[in-house]
């Protein structure tokens, strides 16, 4: 079966697209420094903060990539396992939390600072341009498939609007402006899912019907992969979440930790909601459309739904793919001000000239995402490299910080080569041996030589 796309659709992403811009407008005017543009003013209550958490992570990655993709690729078990390791991710951050808001930084590269030093500083943030770069591409690249595949809008006026979209959202008002919008658009996002399921499995014909039209494979534990492939999905984004610095930044602009477990919690439970339903619908969409982008299995949904409900659906899920880029954009933008802008070309800068100069940096970053987006195949591909060179190259580092006080520069900044060297070899230079994402090797290579490196000049240094 192909896709017919339904114009109608569009309008409920132009009228959605409409209330995110007067939102972004709106709370840009509650904006007076820089605190107020990158952590909201450390105003942000329970639900907005639940809802910005859940929207910034279930971003193009969930939506085009991720849940989608594993179940359309490989099978429903596999799609259902990725959401694993987000879980233990989001639990284990409830622990850490306290300790992220006690810090007080702007960014995860300033949290190394004061254990590795300036060079950890400044080599973090390059690691986290890099990999936001990345981020932001895909759900730029995101938007340009969803409008092009459900109503029809070419691929490439698809991308521009999304990237327009999300460059100016991040611009106008930062984080004071993005979590509110974010926190609609899940609200939206989750009554969107639970209305299309039940409709898509009637469509689909039921589930009997759904399971004898995809292949044996789909059915089983690991799907069409094996289990070291598998493991190869699972590891990047628990090593992602785990260090996130858009999470680390969001649960700084909290009003106080009860807030931030409180939102932990809510998360917990969006994510519960919101990816098993995915899977399920993109596994649904897989056995009706057996010739299309793997990215496309969830937003195929939309034009066999009923025309509310999938517009519904489609809107919802373009607002997440934006306030996901929008938010990537914001933070990275922020690296490249604070980390080496103010560090070493504006030492004496205002706080208002470096909200300014984060506000053009976010503009360049859009663009650069842009066109990084011809380089790579799928959206997937580009989600595992860019969850990898962020996983590898940054959490055992982070985690070292807050876990281990023996932990020493001579670890940190090794550990940190280590894992962006590991995963570049891997991935251009090897081309991705065996199809085996190069997190089963960058991430262990990255925690031993932080152990072993830290251990071993640990001794050096007694003696």
């Amino acid at each position: 079966m192909g896709i017919e796309s339904d114009v109608s659709l569009l309008w409920y992403v132009i009228g959605y697209g409409i209330l995110m811009v007067m939102l972004g407008i709106y709370y840009s005017k509650k904006i007076s420094k820089s605190e107020d543009y990158i952590l909201a003013g450390r105003s942000l209550g329970t639900l907005v903060l639940s809802g910005t958490l859940l929207a910034t992570w279930v971003g193009s990655g969930s939506i085009t990539g991720g849940q989608t993709s594993m179940a359309y690729s490989f099978g429903i078990i596999p799609a259902f396992l990725l959401t694993i390791p987000v879980l233990a991710g989001i639990i284990s951050l409830y622990f850490i939390a306290p300790k992220v808001r006690s810090l007080g930084k702007y960014t995860v590269s300033s949290v190394l600072e004061e254990k590795y030093g300036p060079g950890a500083r400044l080599l973090a943030s390059i690691i986290i341009i890099l990999a936001y770069i990345g981020i932001v591409s895909y759900q730029i690249q995101g938007v340009g498939f969803i409008l092009n595949v459900t109503t029809g809008l070419s691929s490439q006026w698809g991308v521009i609007i999304g990237g327009i979209l999300i460059i100016f959202l991040a611009t106008i008002g930062g984080l004071r402006s993005v979590a509110p919008t974010d926190a609609l658009s899940s609200g939206f996002m989750v009554l969107g899912l639970l209305i299309a399921l039940p409709f898509m499995i009637s469509i689909a014909g039921g589930w009997d019907e759904i399971t004898s039209n995809v292949p044996a494979s789909h059915l089983t534990a690991t799907g069409s992969l094996s289990t070291i492939q598998l493991l190869g999905y699972l590891l990047p984004p628990l090593f992602l979440i785990l260090s996130d610095q858009n999470m680390y930044q969001r649960l700084a602009a909290s009003k106080e930790d009860r807030t931030t477990k409180k939102a932990n919690i809510g998360w917990i439970v969006g994510i519960l909601i919101v990816t098993p339903v995915i899977s399920l619908i993109a596994f649904a969409s897989s056995s009706m459309f057996q010739n299309i982008e793997p990215g496309m299995a969830l937003m195929a949904s939309t034009v066999v739904l009923p025309n509310v409900v999938g517009g519904i659906l489609l809107a919802a899920a373009t607002a997440f793919i934006i306030t996901t880029g929008n938010s990537y954009l914001l933070s990275g933008a922020t690296n490249v001000t604070y980390d080496i802008v103010n560090r070493y070309f504006m030492k004496n800068a205002t706080d208002k000239q470096l909200m300014n100069t984060t506000k053009i940096f976010v503009v360049i970053m859009g663009v650069l995402a842009y066109v990084l987006i011809s380089y790579f195949p799928t959206i997937l591909d580009v989600q595992m490299y860019a969850y990898t060179v962020y996983g590898a190259g940054l959490t055992p580092a982070v985690l070292g910080v807050l876990l281990w006080k023996r932990v020493n520069k001579a670890g940190g900044l090794s550990s940190m080569i280590a894992g962006v060297v590991t995963t570049l070899t891997w991935e251009i230079v090897l081309g991705k041996p065996f199809e085996i994402n190069s997190s089963i090797i960058a991430v262990p290579v990255a925690i031993l030589v932080l152990i072993f490196v830290t251990l071993a000049t640990s001794k050096r240094q007694a003696s």
